[in-house]
């Protein structure tokens, strides 16, 4: 970009206090701007978008130079443009993405602090076409995905049912594409439209600070100032200009098509009516026919009685013609077997009996590439991911969360201790139980309907009964209620918050359980914790608990924190470790438990505890505590084969 200098105009004798200095200066300045640039600029091709741009990688090297890709709302980024085939070093999601300017060449792109891109441009202009791609890559990710999540819940006004047999569905459905292309394109212009009001602003209070300026040093920045900010606005006009091109373009193309379709229609509308008159004209003509042949059949003294002319039956005695039904019709008809069933002689054997399976087939082993599947979907959260059927394990998510009640009787045992910090062993243990049917189950339960119920009734044998409700679609959400005739009841509810990070899959459960025992009146809460799933574009899944539990006593204040470590390869603790003291409202330890999520937990009295040496983590003291032999509270059921 070549700048003109304040020398030309000195050496010509001009004087900036001059009332006509300030407009030949702007002519000066559009005529360098409608010039185009000579610095090599990033290639739009369609809705793509490419280029190079320096980002911040880290402190010691600083900003590097990537090749950065913007298309289909996501911009990613690669080391080279050869890498764009088989690698690339991250994607962003623009639909939720933040854009901040910092200063002349850099600006900011974040995706709610998961991502967080620093880029820098080699000049202001390169920048300013780098933000006006984005925003407007931004506005219609948005609109798409507006639209997607409409689309699966709500009715389109505008969809209009296809009538079998009267055509027309794959029209209506170019219609319906057209008038979205349209639309798109109207909030693309709106978007351009915006940006030009601003930069038109800047512009303007540009233009007014050089038309207040005096002869000072600062006279070349003010124009060199006003010179840039000139060919940011007619490089947002440029892009304004092409997008009112590209809707006259579809307007024009569509409006021809969309008159071919309607003169179409109404010639095949006109060929369907001459088609129905000639068959109701042949109808007519063929009962005419049949009625004149039946009376030519009568006796020979009928026909003198009727007259010449009564076979041809008049179109007004149609109406007044009447014919008696049938005197006595059979009320059924029989036709004789196949030979081969007359050997049959008991009734039941008639009716094949079917059989009920005893298991659930065994899982369809499909090759997918999941790769190709999830790669767009990095961040996103589990109910906007399209997940492959074969993925899912054949029950309701409301049948899964009903699953926790397996270890119901630790409840059962809870509701009849004396001792409240006794009991809150067992709610603890109940607690961790919920988990021990996870470790090998990595398939995910399918969403239920809005308003869908799933009831257990188990009084009989267990005592209890549970209910369950999706009272929520998105996010997803639901209710559950358990009520027991031995003493105590059950509720929780449950959403789930999830995000994908390429190489596993983080769901965070949300919602509170509340168990409150009906003889003690002591009320219980505690939250689930994180369920990680390893393993999902590269070998086997398997599936992690991690986080900590905090169990609290709202009658007595008793509180018992239980931590699920997670899986190290390099820890030599025993795997799905989970550890727990019981507190009472003082902070006095009680009782402590240990065990496995998936195997079993343990409970001991603690007789007497102290602080250790400077041996914990972080430079913090340990606590000893000193307790009875361990007392096993829970043990899981072993699992159920079928042959």
């Amino acid at each position: 970009m070549s700048f003109f200098t304040l020398a030309p105009v000195q050496t010509m004798g001009y004087n900036l206090h001059h009332s006509n200095v300030v407009p030949q200066i702007c002519v000066l300045i559009l005529g360098a701007v409608m010039s185009e640039p000579k610095t090599p600029t990033p290639t739009p091709a369609g809705d793509t978008y490419k280029g190079w741009v320096f980002k911040w990688t880290n402190y010691i090297k600083g900003y590097q130079r990537r090749w950065f890709v913007l298309s289909n709302g996501l911009l990613s980024y690669y080391r080279t443009q050869a890498e764009m085939g088989h690698t690339c070093r991250g994607t962003i999601n623009l639909a939720t993405a933040t854009i901040t300017v910092d200063d002349a060449c850099n600006f900011v792109i974040s995706n709610g602090g998961a991502q967080t891109y620093h880029l820098k441009a080699s000049c202001e202009v390169e920048r300013q076409r780098w933000i006006t791609a984005l925003e407007l890559a931004k506005a219609k990710a948005a609109r798409m995905q507006a639209e997607s999540d409409d689309s699966g819940d709500d009715f389109s006004p505008t969809s209009n049912p296809v009538v079998p047999g009267q055509g027309g569905g794959s029209q209506n459905s170019e219609v319906q594409s057209a008038l979205r292309t349209l639309g798109s394109k109207v909030e693309d212009l709106s978007t351009c439209n915006d940006l030009i009001s601003k930069h038109g602003s800047a512009l303007q209070r540009s233009l007014s600070e050089l038309d207040s300026l005096r002869l000072t040093g600062e006279a070349g920045d003010k124009i060199r100032q006003v010179t840039e900010r000139a060919t940011l606005f007619r490089i947002t006009s440029n892009a304004m200009i092409n997008a009112c091109r590209d809707f006259l373009t579809l307007a024009q193309a569509h409006s021809k098509r969309w008159q071919k379709a309607l003169q179409a229609e109404r010639e095949q509308r006109v060929r369907l009516e001459e088609t129905l008159e000639q068959l109701a004209k042949q109808h007519n003509h063929l009962e005419r026919a049949f009625r004149g042949a039946a009376q030519a059949n009568a006796t020979t003294d009928n026909k003198s009685s009727t007259g010449p002319g009564k076979g041809e039956a008049s179109d007004e005695d149609d109406d007044n013609e009447f014919f008696d039904a049938m005197e006595e019709a059979p009320e059924f008809i029989t036709v004789p077997a196949d030979p081969q069933f007359h050997k049959l002689e008991s009734p039941s054997e008639l009716v094949p009996l079917k059989k009920r399976r005893t298991r659930i087939p065994d899982k369809p082993n499909y090759s997918l590439n999941l790769w190709s599947i999830m790669k767009n979907c990095i961040g996103k959260e589990l109910s906007k991911i399209p997940m492959p059927v074969n993925f899912n394990e054949p029950i309701s998510m409301l049948q899964r969360l009903s699953e926790d009640l397996e270890y119901h009787e630790l409840l059962d045992k809870a509701a009849k201790c004396q001792s409240s910090l006794e009991q809150m062993c067992y709610v603890a243990a109940f607690s961790v139980s919920s988990y021990s049917t996870t470790v090998h189950r990595t398939g995910k339960p399918f969403n239920p309907l809005l308003g869908e119920t799933y009831e257990l009734d188990r009084r009989r044998e267990s005592g209890y009964r549970s209910l369950c409700e999706q009272v929520s679609h998105h996010p997803p959400a639901a209710a559950h209620h358990v009520i027991s005739d031995r003493g105590w009841t059950l509720r929780q509810e449950i959403t789930v918050a999830s995000k994908f990070r390429g190489k596993y899959l983080s769901i965070m459960p949300l919602g509170t359980i509340h168990a409150i025992f009906e003889k003690s009146n002591n009320h219980y809460t505690w939250k689930k914790v994180t369920t990680t799933v390893h393993n999902i574009i590269v070998g086997k899944l398997w599936i992690d608990q991690s986080g900590e539990i905090d169990v609290v006593n709202h009658t007595t204040g008793d509180r018992c924190h239980l931590k699920f470590a997670p899986y190290s390869y390099f820890s030599r603790d025993v795997a799905r470790k989970v550890t727990g003291v019981v507190m009472d409202k003082d902070g006095k330890a009680h009782y402590v438990l240990s065990g496995t999520w998936d195997e079993k937990m343990e409970f001991s009295r603690v007789m007497q505890s102290s602080r250790g040496g400077e041996n914990g983590t972080e430079g913090k003291q340990k606590t000893v505590y000193q307790t009875l032999k361990a007392r096993e509270v829970w043990r899981r059921n072993p699992a159920f084969t079928t042959q």
